[in-house]
């Protein structure tokens, strides 16, 4: 097993992540008690509680750094016009655009997919819910936190909601960076909109296939006090502690929040 000697930058996600490796490790949803299914599940049910039961809604949804799953934006779709997925991996946007394209080869989301419509009231509806996602997803774009322009050339109206899971813990070096970033995608967000994160806490790690990758250790607090100094209002969290040991990575707990970007008056 190759160790990273250091954090583990976007040079190295170009050229050494694997979205299909990546997808069979953490989302082959056969079992809902594997210990590589905990993170996902522990998110999709706060997904669930966040969007569905919570009511954040609004016209458009911004997801930074979607990886190549689409997971984080089964509850979401429901709430949305509009959704923009981004991510810093050529491969990983391509991994993503042949799900949405229906393409051959494309990781199958079923499983996933008919536990959020088991979880929504109705399992019998993944079919609708997966046309109702590839409608909204209008927009697969290139993303990097580490910039103040995070989308590159590409200007957006600022949205209604950013949606962050499991990114900037995996892209940042160090807190200053991690603070960094979060000024840097809040820029995308208008005001009063919502900032809802998904953040393994005191991780350090995590492997895909034969490689390790690096991971930020955070803390509740440490997160809570950068989005502070970004500008946000942090509206509730929640933190969930793991229920079983992972050979996969280190993490201890899952963290889920809203927070709100000041100011507003709504908020």
């Amino acid at each position: 097993m190759e160790s990273p000697a250091s954090f583990t930058g976007g040079e190295t996600y170009q050229k050494d992540f694997d979205p299909a490796v990546y997808l069979e490790t953490y989302y082959s949803f056969g079992s809902s008690n594997c210990p590589r299914n905990e993170v996902l599940e522990l998110s999709l049910k706060s997904l669930f509680k966040i969007f569905i039961s919570g009511g954040v809604k609004g016209d458009t949804l911004i997801d930074i750094g979607s990886g190549p799953t689409i997971y984080q934006l089964l509850s979401a779709c429901e709430n949305f016009k509009e959704i923009v997925a981004s991510d810093y991996t050529d491969r990983n946007r391509q991994e993503l655009e042949k799900w949405l394209k229906k393409e051959p080869g494309a990781f199958d989301w079923t499983p996933v997919v008919k536990y959020v419509c088991e979880l929504e009231g109705d399992r019998e509806k993944w079919a609708e819910k997966e046309e109702k996602l590839r409608n909204k997803v209008k927009q697969v774009l290139k993303c990097d936190v580490s910039k103040s322009s995070v989308l590159g050339p590409v200007s957006l109206p600022q949205a209604d909601c950013l949606l962050s899971t499991l990114c900037l813990e995996a892209a940042c070096k160090d807190l200053t960076s991690y603070r960094a970033a979060l000024k840097n995608i809040s820029s995308l967000l208008k005001p009063g909109g919502h900032l809802v994160m998904m953040t393994v806490l005191k991780e350090t790690y995590y492997i895909v296939g034969q490689k390790r990758f690096s991971c930020l250790y955070l803390e509740k607090e440490s997160v809570v006090e950068a989005l502070s100094e970004a500008g946000f209002e942090v509206q509730c969290v929640t933190v969930m502690p793991k229920r079983s040991e992972s050979t996969f990575s280190d993490f201890e707990a899952v963290q889920s929040l809203v927070a709100c970007k000041q100011p507003a008056e709504s908020c």
